[in-house]
């Protein structure tokens, strides 16, 4: 497993990454006069990484361009630092000190950050994984600015976003909703959160039509995880809420998916789902002081004999009916389901994030994500806000009443699909009839399953959102 840390003091058989200011004269003791010539040469050709190697021992200059806003700088050291692990782990070196030159903690954490995240591989089912695996486990952090404290913490989160990738990353074949469930309870033994699992019969008694309708169709039951984190020091009387989508698989029903390739990544449809529990894991674990509950509706979606149908009308938790159109439009069926369950604890603020509409992935692509609600300006700011600090970034969508009119039904309180128009900002719509709370809504869709690396993202599972929202609490 991957370990950030603070040095405790740097040895002669350290290797290490000195992290300067592009524009900055390098004059460090550590160099002879023919290699700061030869850094010096570099900085020239505008090299930003170099490398020296002096046999004993690899030492490396990174040069970061700090003339931009600072969210930008600390994405540039994210990506930087992805080269840089793939150069390490093609020496097969096992640990690494980061010397700071530049003055800038927040700029170090996020330079470790991208060679932690960079690290990441799931070598579960290779035979050969042992010989696959990366050689670098070890990363220390060399700072007068930087703080054991912050070293433990970045080293939580990038362990919570590990976790989320590996759940995204299984196959069904292992990751049924009841794998989940138990995947999360183990979860929260280690990280210090509570969790109730609700199995079928008891989800019968909530009478949550939208998860049991979507999971007719499957051979596996389904669940619904409640996962509570409250300290007794928590700032907030009211919880936040976190809503993440649980479809371990989505074949689209009998709405079966009709484009080439459509299916083959769609194990990643519980994407929602592992960022809610990276995240709390993440906050449970570094212990903020902030009442946290999320909740996980889980099940796959197949078109098994007696599957729920296009025409179907499905009462949902709240009572409200819905016209089904299509059954791929399934997320937002178990989602309305946990949203309006949260009501239950009167929230002061409900987000919920979900693979949900190929609208949204075609809107924003891989660079962001959609976001919609009525939390409020001051809120959804601050979200922003986070977003960009990860860089996880979010585009705001209007919720506006005239969407309604998309949604209505003939013999039904609403639809499940609003057209071809607008169709993540309808899906958003059709989320908000079951809130009456402040509530946020994040379509990762675009972002959150990639086909191909990009850089410390890597390729496959994301772990979209775990850092997002933490930062996000942390802050709150």
């Amino acid at each position: 497993m991957f370990k950030i840390e603070k040095s405790q003091g740097i040895t002669e058989q350290d290797h290490l990454v000195f992290i300067f200011k592009k524009e900055e004269e390098i004059t460090n003791s550590v160099f002879t006069e023919a290699e700061l010539a030869y850094i010096k040469k570099s900085q020239t050709e505008k090299q930003s990484l170099v490398r020296i190697n002096q046999y004993s021992r690899q030492l490396f200059v990174q040069f970061l361009d700090t003339d931009k806003e600072h969210y930008k700088i600390r994405e540039e050291g994210r990506k930087e630092a992805c080269k840089l692990t793939g150069l390490l782990n093609k020496l097969k070196l096992e640990k690494v000190v980061l010397v700071d030159f530049i003055k800038c903690d927040d700029c170090m954490l996020a330079y470790a950050e991208g060679v932690a995240l960079s690290a990441y591989q799931f070598l579960k089912y290779f035979k050969d994984r042992d010989e696959k695996a990366n050689s670098l486990n070890c990363l220390q952090i060399e700072s007068q600015l930087v703080s054991n404290e912050a070293c433990t913490e970045l080293d939580v989160i990038v362990k919570a976003v590990y976790k989320a990738r590996d759940l995204i990353n299984e196959p069904l074949s292992w990751l049924t909703a009841v794998q989940l469930a138990s995947e999360i309870k183990e979860l929260g033994k280690d990280a210090g959160f509570s969790v109730e699992v609700f199995d079928k019969r008891k989800i019968e008694a909530l009478k949550m039509g939208g998860l049991l309708a979507v999971n007719k169709g499957s051979i596996d039951p389904p669940t619904f995880t409640v996962m509570e984190w409250k300290p007794e020091n928590a700032k907030n009387a009211q919880p936040i809420i976190l809503v993440g989508k649980g479809v371990v698989y989505d074949s689209g029903g009998l709405s079966l998916k009709p484009t080439k390739s459509s299916m083959d990544y769609m194990k990643s449809d519980m994407s929602g789902a592992a960022g809610m529990v990276g995240a709390l894991c993440a906050v449970a674990k570094n212990k903020l002081p902030v009442h946290v509950i999320a909740l996980i509706p889980a099940t796959d979606n197949r078109p098994d004999g007696n599957a729920y149908v296009p025409g179907d009308v499905i009462q949902m938790h709240n009572g409200m009916t819905v016209e089904v159109l299509n059954t791929d439009a399934e997320g937002r069926m178990i989602l309305a389901d946990a949203l309006s369950y949260a009501q239950k604890y009167n929230p002061e603020l409900v987000i919920d994030m979900a693979t949900l509409t190929g609208a949204a992935a075609m809107s924003v692509g891989k660079e962001g994500m959609v976001g919609m609600g009525n939390a409020g300006s001051e809120i959804f700011d601050q979200l922003k806000k986070a977003g960009e600090n990860v860089y996880e970034r979010i585009v705001e969508f209007p919720i506006w009443d005239e969407y309604n009119e998309y949604l209505k039904s003939s013999i039904a309180d609403i639809k499940n699909i609003g057209g071809r128009d607008g169709g993540a900002i309808t899906a958003g719509m059709f989320l908000k009839k079951f809130t009456d709370y402040p509530w946020i809504h994040l379509d990762i869709a675009g972002s959150a399953f990639l086909h191909a690396t990009d850089s410390y993202r890597g390729k496959d599972g994301v772990g979209t959102g775990v850092r997002l929202l933490y930062e996000f609490i942390k802050k709150y």
